[in-house]
């Protein structure tokens, strides 16, 4: 398979599915504004959203792929489908227990990662219920995760970057539909979450009987592959989540802060989520099968090559991207969710918090791309290491931060935790010999450059004031907003063709 096909069908995917969640995120906006319904609602999903990202993209994927590659060339079927089972069956009985445990204590983690809300009782009231609502979705996702690593491992890559979709449509019907039914309407958010995790499990357990790798009930804590992914598993889960712990410790700190400061902290990460599924978990995704298969076989020059071409792509792809969040901050912002209740206030107030996470999206997706260099390995003591330190480098500049910079603090320490994060993970990769750079690295260097400086000045003065898009109707921001991308990202790859790059210096096949 070519990886390049892969990256790209994995991209439309995840592009499909981020249209849609921005969609779900200005009806969210527009009905509920930036308040106390909202601050209630995104603090009931952050934990199990947080859990999400460290199975579906994180610690589980990390630990699991390369186990089941090892698997599935060397000890053949019989062996990965028992592999495959006994994974399945002692994932859901532990799952099942957490999320029995987050019903049970919602209160109690409510107050510790929100407790700022305890000094509004209806407010905190309100997060519990919605988090008993919400916390199931723990136990779907997860054994989404589940599934969509194994079908990645067998090269199937679309379904799983798809089924996200699923997600957002549950959402979007329970704003729109089934709000009114509810009393509080946010409460429909909930139970739309809850289902969009039915829904997701569904599908890629249908597409896992289709190919004969449907689990079955095999409960066996001890067996030796279980026991390997379990052992990887656990400091994994701190090493690839560093950013979205600290997302979380945000929330605790937000809670004190103006109310809508978590909201806006929200509305920010989501527009950063769309670079960073698109290239840094498509990117991460279709790396881990080949890098693990390349471990396997004991090739250590293929191993390199793939990690020297994963690096590129993400520069290439990724550092527009941070241009453009940082110059269309308002563009984007306005675009998406000013309506309804979502204020001008709320638009400048986000605006400070995406400003401030753009410095930091480059490091957000090359951790994606560079912690596969060492869990394919099933090397998990370094990344853990680096982790550590980047966590305790990131909650000190939140000290630092958030007295002059606010909400907007908390958002520049992850990014720029993350950049450290990556910095040193790249250093680990050179310093043990793991990844040795391919020639013309200054040359493409300079050639991005160009590419880059160019489409950021169209940005800049293609934008005009920031004003008159609070000022434009619906449709005109859309159109001018819609122009800008396209125009800046058709100038861009053209600077790169003048420049020398072609689509066939980045082709490459799946090992």
């Amino acid at each position: 398979m070519n990886l390049l096909r892969a990256l790209a069908s994995v991209s439309s995917m995840t592009l499909l599915s981020r249209i849609l969640g921005f969609a779900r995120d200005a009806i969210i906006a527009r009905a509920f504004g930036a308040g106390a319904m909202t601050d209630a609602f995104f603090v009931a999903f952050k934990l199990p959203n947080l859990l999400r990202r460290l199975f579906a993209e994180g610690a589980f994927s990390q630990a699991f792929v390369p186990v089941l590659a090892e698997y599935k060339n060397r000890r053949g079927e019989e062996a990965t489908l028992i592999l495959i089972s006994r994974v399945a069956t002692a994932l859901f009985i532990a799952l099942a227990v957490v999320a029995l445990l987050g019903v049970i204590g919602a209160p109690l983690i409510v107050l510790a990662f929100a407790p700022g809300f305890v000094a509004t009782p209806d407010k905190f009231e309100l997060t519990v219920e919605l988090t008993r609502i919400v916390f199931p979705y723990i136990l779907f996702i997860s054994l989404t995760a589940l599934a969509a690593g194994i079908l990645n491992t067998f090269s199937r890559f679309m379904l799983p970057a798809f089924t996200p979709v699923l997600l957002n449509v549950a959402m979007i019907l329970a704003a729109t539909v089934a709000a009114p039914y509810f009393d509080p309407p946010v409460l429909a958010l909930g139970w739309g979450a809850f289902l969009g995790g039915v829904l997701q499990l569904g599908l890629q357990f249908a597409a896992l009987k289709h190919l004969g790798l449907l689990p079955r009930w095999d409960f066996n804590p001890h067996d030796e592959g279980v026991r390997r992914i379990l052992k990887l598993m656990a400091p994994a889960a701190l090493a690839v989540s560093v950013a979205q712990v600290s997302l979380l410790i945000n929330t605790l700190f937000a809670s004190f802060l103006t109310t809508g400061s978590v909201s806006w902290l929200y509305y920010a990460d989501r527009l950063m989520e769309f670079p960073t599924g698109m290239l840094g978990v498509a990117l991460g995704t279709i790396l881990l099968p080949s890098l693990a298969k390349h471990h396997a076989d004991d090739d250590p020059g293929e191993y390199s090559k793939l990690l020297d071409w994963g690096l590129r792509m993400t520069l290439v792809l990724a550092t527009p991207a941070a241009v453009g969040l940082g110059v269309l901050a308002v563009p984007l912002i306005t675009t998406l969710f000013h309506y309804g209740e979502f204020t001008a206030h709320d638009v400048e107030m986000t605006r400070q918090a995406l400003v401030a996470y753009s410095f930091g999206l480059l490091g957000l997706i090359l951790v994606k791309v560079l912690a596969p260099g060492f869990y394919a390995r099933q090397d998990i003591r370094t990344p853990v290491k680096i982790a550590i330190f980047t966590l305790l480098a990131t909650q000190t500049m939140n000290l630092i931060f958030i007295w002059p910079l606010q909400h907007a603090g908390l958002a520049l320490a992850i990014g720029l935790g993350a950049c450290i994060n990556a910095a040193i993970l790249f250093f680990k990769l050179r310093a043990k010999g793991i990844y040795r750079p391919q020639p013309g690295w200054r040359t493409f260097l300079v050639k991005l450059g160009l590419a880059l400086l160019v489409m950021g000045l169209f940005l800049w003065l293609g934008m005009g004031g920031e004003a008159q898009w609070l000022n434009y109707r619906a449709r005109e921001r859309v159109l001018h907003l819609t122009a800008l991308v396209i125009s800046a990202a058709g100038l861009y790859f053209l600077t790169l063709w003048l420049v020398g790059f072609r689509v066939r210096d980045f082709t490459r096949r799946a090992a």
